[in-house]
């Protein structure tokens, strides 16, 4: 299994550099443009999610984004130490409603679950925030 790791502080202006460590390594994978653009959005939005709920815009946390790879799937986790977070009490978002209106912001969660094959949420309130994105590698 491969593994590579990027820690960046919690700031907007460390999202190129994410976007550029998730692109490279999940093109060396094989995925298609398609399926890295929905990767680097799902990631963006986590690492979104961490600036602005764990870390309320603090730019002093760190952000741990660890890839791990095998034959049949590419794994990017993200780790802070912020404020802990329960996915479990997002509501499934009313697309429609939302459109209507016309918000800006809170899909984080749905666009992960809907971009990714297989998310995943660890939370231990005061030590660490966990949330794994997997994209599954289709044998070719």
């Amino acid at each position: 299994m491969k593994t590579k790791k990027l820690i960046v502080k919690s700031s907007t202006e460390n999202l190129s550099k994410i976007r550029d460590f998730i692109s490279e390594n999940a093109s060396k994978a094989g995925f298609s443009k398609d399926d890295i653009d929905n990767m680097i959005l799902a990631v963006d939005e986590a690492c979104t999610n961490v600036i602005k709920h764990a870390y309320k815009y603090s730019p002093d946390g760190d952000i741990i984004i660890e890839i791990k790879q095998d034959k049949s799937a590419f794994t990017i986790t993200i780790e802070d130490n912020g404020i802990s977070f329960d996915p479990d009490i997002v509501p499934s978002p009313d697309l429609q409603k939302y459109y209507r209106e016309h918000r800006v912001g809170g899909l984080g969660m749905y666009l992960m679950k809907t971009l990714m094959d297989e998310v995943k949420y660890n939370s231990v309130p005061g030590r660490f925030n966990r949330v794994s994105l997997t994209k599954k590698i289709k044998a070719t």
